[in-house]
């Protein structure tokens, strides 16, 4: 590489290094960035200049009560780009929305009825896009990824979404012909998948090395198998963790604990703690299976059932399943606040726009 071109390439790499630790730490002074990065002092306030120029650094005030000049201290530019997070469901409400800003701040969230028996997917997605831009008085063009969480598995190879029930939502060449209408990155993830990241965020796997999710919601059944350190296992077609379809008895066990069967349950039993044994026996036909099979150190029921029974669901199938599971393993019951696929996807939205700044500011300009 000549002098010139690998001059180019420090510069990159230490203006996207001085990002990424904005990124990671919020609001920092220049002496702080020569600590984290190591680099000298007029590298680093290189570095700040020509993000600041990019815009995507601002200054936001001084640090004050030390000795000496007060410091100036930056942060990212929130508005430099933003992400979008989006729930489709197939029951009211049919999609759920949030833009963030490149903080993670929500900015604006909506929620719609959506016929999509008789609306066009990628016409839904971009009017609900363009929704936010408006409630947030953020640029339309500014929005850089847009994560979908779906009830469904995304096969990577085919780039088609299957086993959605979801109307439109199955057709190939959906996710290419959004990713060209919205004129940016179109994500698609399992929305149990989504609900794993925000549950090892922001509640009850915080700090666990691997754990299960099970998901028992309100129109179907999920499971996540986070390995740790947030890697899931999507299997070969993204299809891992169809719990729904394991054989129990005559049936499977979506007919034992799904929608129907649980709405049956509660129309049977006249006391809380009666059902709640039934249906802990009912759950653990199928637990017992995934925690002999993985050993996971955790399994975190989550879903609106979870919501709905809370530590009492949890402690009735800690005990079910200390007679029927061949492994010990804990039980606890999902603490993510409000909607965990919706709020997994923001997350892992802000998560992609981020790379992608800092893998182009790796890449030095010609």
């Amino acid at each position: 590489m000549a002098v010139g071109g690998s001059s180019k390439l420090l510069k990159a790499l230490n203006e996207a290094a001085a990002l990424g630790h904005l990124l990671d730490h919020g609001e920092l002074t220049r002496a702080e960035l020569r600590r984290l990065t190591g680099l000298s002092k007029p590298t680093v306030s290189e570095a700040i200049r020509r993000l600041a120029e990019a815009d995507l650094v601002v200054g936001v005030g001084h640090e004050t009560g030390r000795p000496g000049p007060n410091a100036e201290v930056y942060a990212v530019n929130p508005d430099a780009a933003y992400a979008v997070a989006m729930s489709v469901r197939d029951h009211a409400p049919a999609l759920t929305a949030a833009l963030y800003d490149l903080r993670g701040v929500q900015r604006a969230r909506l929620e719609r009825a959506v016929d999509f028996a008789g609306t066009d997917p990628a016409a839904a997605v971009g009017a609900a896009v363009g929704a936010l831009c408006t409630a947030a008085g953020a640029r339309r063009a500014s929005v850089a990824h847009v994560q979908l969480a779906v009830a469904g598995a995304f096969d990577p190879r085919d780039r088609v979404i299957h086993h959605v029930d979801v109307p439109g939502w199955s057709r190939a060449g959906l996710v290419d012909e959004l990713a060209a209408k919205l004129r940016c990155e179109v994500g698609v993830d399992n929305d149990v998948n989504l609900a794993a990241l925000a549950e090892r965020a922001h509640g009850a796997a915080a700090g666990v090395d691997g754990f299960a999710l099970l998901w028992l919601g309100d129109s179907g059944l999920g499971l996540a198998i986070d390995l740790g350190g947030g890697a899931l296992l999507r299997g070969a077609r993204g299809g891992a963790g169809e719990i729904g379809y394991i054989p129990v008895g005559d049936g499977d066990f979506h007919d034992l604990v799904g929608p129907d069967a649980v709405r049956a349950l509660t129309a049977r039993y006249q006391t809380r703690n009666d059902l709640l044994q039934e249906l802990a026996g009912r759950i653990v036909l199928g637990l017992a299976a995934v925690v002999a099979v993985l050993d996971p150190p955790l399994v975190v029921i989550g879903g609106e059932l979870a919501r709905v029974y809370g530590e009492p669901l949890g402690e009735a199938v800690t005990k079910a399943m200390s007679h029927a599971a061949p492994l010990e393993t804990a039980i606890a019951v999902s603490t993510v606040d409000g909607d965990a696929p919706l709020l997994g996807a923001g997350d892992a939205a802000v998560n992609a726009v981020r790379e992608s700044l800092l893998a182009a500011l790796r890449k030095p300009t010609p």
